[in-house]
């Protein structure tokens, strides 16, 4: 039996920031109008993720994914669910320098009803998000484990083992909060520092193999309902064996198909 939620307004990225230490952010990603539609009452946020590259697609990482092709399923998404905040990830490439950064975010602004748009990286992007932030575009920023940067980075690895690099992770999550970012995804680094940053900024923080002390926490679509079966990351609760539930459904369809049981009289005009 499914849990009832009753209706709610329009998350919007003030209304989101005042749900920081009052009540946990719930965030899934969405590549299409059918299930952004069926998560659409059960979660705060939606994000049109470029994973949408590996599990949507087929390819091995997410560098790959277009502007193009993103643009396209935000509209999607955005046709299936009108209250969560829809956010549109942008994809590797579309972000180089602070004009290519806007003029690619206001395309996204201008041919979709994104209400927010993430890009990867620290510090070092601090001029992109500001630039961005002051001509109307809402900026998410993600730190720590970045898919964009796995080949650069030789693969995906935890963030925040040493001393070091947790001072770097915490100046840098200050450093994009100070340039305007309205929010922070902590990716695969280790619980403490993600609970650090947390405590020590005032946007919220949404979590992604980065422990229970964020503001909330994001989850792939396919993994969450156990459907990408390629590999599992140690994050991953899977909350359905969707895999083997669909393939049990098409097989016993399949099985009916050529035994010539359906569609039997009552499927028939």
């Amino acid at each position: 039996m499914s849990m009832q939620i009753p209706p709610k307004k329009k998350i919007t990225v003030s209304s989101m920031q005042k749900l920081k230490g009052k009540e946990k952010l719930v965030m899934i990603t969405a590549y299409d109008a059918l299930f952004a539609s069926l998560f659409e009452e059960y979660v705060d946020m939606i994000l049109v993720g470029d994973s949408l590259n590996m599990s949507f697609f087929g390819k091995n990482d997410t560098l790959s994914a277009t502007l193009e092709q993103m643009i396209y399923h935000t509209k999607a998404v955005c046709n299936g669910a009108q209250k969560p905040l829809i956010i549109f990830d942008m994809p590797f490439g579309s972000y180089p320098n602070k004009d290519e950064a806007l003029k690619n975010a206001i395309r996204v602004y201008q041919e979709t009803n994104a209400d927010a748009i993430k890009i990867e990286g620290g510090s070092e992007r601090a001029e992109i998000v500001e630039h961005l932030t002051k001509n109307g575009i809402a900026v998410i920023s993600h730190i720590g484990l970045m898919p964009q940067f796995v080949r650069s980075e030789g693969g995906y690895k935890v963030r925040g083992k040493t001393k070091e690099d947790q001072e770097q992770l915490l100046k840098d999550a200050k450093i994009l909060e100070q340039a305007g970012a309205f929010a922070l995804l902590l990716e695969g680094m280790v619980s403490s520092i993600a609970t650090k940053i947390t405590n020590e900024v005032a946007i919220p923080t949404i979590g992604i193999g980065a422990g229970s002390g964020c503001d909330g926490q994001v989850l792939v679509w396919s993994d969450l309902l156990g459907i990408f079966e390629s590999f599992k990351p140690k994050f991953v609760k899977e909350y359905l064996n969707g895999a083997a539930l669909i393939k049990e459904a098409v097989a016993n369809y399949a099985k009916e198909v050529k035994e010539g049981k359906f569609p039997s009289e009552e499927f028939s005009y």
